[in-house]
């Protein structure tokens, strides 16, 4: 059962009744005279400009002068408070694992119940966006690009990204304990959740602003119950059945040979782009562990920019493979939606993989952005399709077939990295363990 303190979104975090003492304390900090809160003030102001253009423009596509524009500021004016963009992106993700702390904090003191602090957690995300886009909360930075951080910086948000990450799997463990949670494994459930969490910026603002509501419910309640019409046995894909994504060259066949040399290109800036972000990832490091020299490097690719480009036509042609694949099978909708999710994770760990993360979207300019998104829009609607069909054969719970869509499609980028969170001896267990969660939902039957 769910706490009946919890049926509608959690208020915002800064929203709690004050007291009077707290009350004297805010007019005193907001004086004109308290230079100090003036200072914070406008400091917060900055991030959370930031973190809104950085999440729809792309750190790279974004300059200081362009925040500070949206501001009134010169860059003069800007430069006292922010030295770098670099240093803007780490103070950016400290704001926004600050404030997820925070809201666990809250959450902890609200709620006893495993499954309401889940609740809570997965529906203050969407009123956190939701207060921000109207004004009443500062934005949060979506946490893209923490592979671009160097040195301390980076390791202090990846633990402080840990530490959340340790937090609401406790959460799962403590309700799998109680008997109130059902999930395979919690390690995987959390990576699934926290992806779903993480994809939202991406769709969500294609949502009205007073429908955001019933959209998170709608998501929490996919959640709780998974897309699953019935306790159906999960699918058992052969690993083997994908095949290669290319064939073996014949020894005097020129084209099928570049065609090879393309793909290991591809393959290995994936495995770069994923670990180390588009500012990290050095073209001289992708040919030196090819072992081929510069002039060789570029007879095949232009340039960095153009490369990561090439990564995501490729992963999203194997994508629509996949589909492909699923949509000519015979299996009920929710087989086949169960094949994509489960082929997708095993290609990603194959030696067919790995397939883009999503991180690194915002690099591209923003034509070729806007046409690998409307290939990604089209992908995830065909999934949409199969939970349609699903739905009409019976296989599928009545859900919203969107958000059902987008949730899966946000796990799935997530997990690209799950074997940082978890080890995984049997790939195939894996890839059901991973998505078992969406799949049948987080409470027991």
């Amino acid at each position: 059962m769910i706490d009946s303190d919890v049926d509608r979104l959690p208020r915002h975090p800064c929203a709690s009744a004050m007291t009077s003492e707290k009350i004297s304390s805010r007019r005193r900090a907001s004086s004109p005279f308290n230079r100090t809160a003036q200072h914070d003030a406008k400091r917060a102001a900055i991030l959370s400009q930031a973190a809104k253009l950085f999440n729809y423009k792309g750190s790279r596509s974004t300059t200081l002068r362009d925040i500070a524009d949206e501001l009134g500021l010169t860059k003069t004016s800007l430069y006292y408070y922010v030295k770098t963009k670099e240093d803007l992106i780490y103070q950016c993700y400290r704001v926004a694992l600050q404030h997820y702390h925070t809201v666990l904090d809250q959450i902890e003191r609200d709620h006893d119940s495993p499954v309401a602090r889940t609740r809570a957690f997965f529906l203050q995300h969407f009123l956190s966006w939701q207060a921000a886009q109207e004004g009443r909360a500062p934005h949060i930075a979506a946490l893209l690009e923490i592979a671009t951080l160097r040195g301390t910086q980076r390791q202090e948000i990846e633990q402080e990204y840990i530490a959340m990450f340790t937090r609401l799997r406790h959460y799962l463990r403590d309700g799998v304990t109680r008997g109130d949670i059902r999930v395979r494994e919690p390690t995987s459930a959390t990576r699934a959740i926290l992806g779903s969490l993480e994809w939202a910026f991406s769709w969500l603002h294609s949502t009205p602003l007073d429908r955001v509501d019933d959209i998170a419910q709608q998501a929490w309640e996919i959640l709780e119950r998974g897309i699953a019409a019935a306790d159906n046995p999960n699918s058992r894909v052969d690993s083997g059945s994908m095949g290669k994504e290319t064939s073996a060259p014949g020894g005097f066949n020129r084209e099928q040979q570049n065609l090879l040399k393309q793909e290991a290109f591809y393959k290995t800036g994936t495995r770069f782009f994923n670990r180390q972000g588009f500012a990290g990832t050095s073209l001289d490091e992708i040919a030196q562990q090819l072992d081929v020299s510069k002039g060789a490097f570029y007879y095949y690719i232009k340039n960095k920019e153009d490369l990561l480009y090439q990564c995501y036509v490729r992963s999203l042609d194997i994508v629509e493979r996949i589909h492909a694949q699923a949509a000519e099978s015979a299996g009920a909708g929710l087989q086949k939606a169960e094949s994509t999710c489960l082929r997708t994770f095993l290609v990603q760990n194959s030696s067919d993989g790995p397939l883009i993360r999503y991180n690194t979207i915002t690099a591209l300019p923003t034509i070729r952005r806007r046409s690998i998104l409307k290939r990604t829009d089209k992908a995830n609607a065909r999934f949409g399709q199969f939970l349609t069909e699903g739905i009409a054969d019976k296989s599928v719970r009545p859900v919203n077939t969107f958000v059902a869509q987008q949730l899966i499609a946000g796990a799935r980028n997530a997990a690209m990295d799950l074997n940082l969170w978890r080890r995984i001896d049997n790939v195939e267990e894996a890839a059901v363990d991973y998505f078992d969660v969406l799949l049948k939902g987080l409470l027991p039957h």
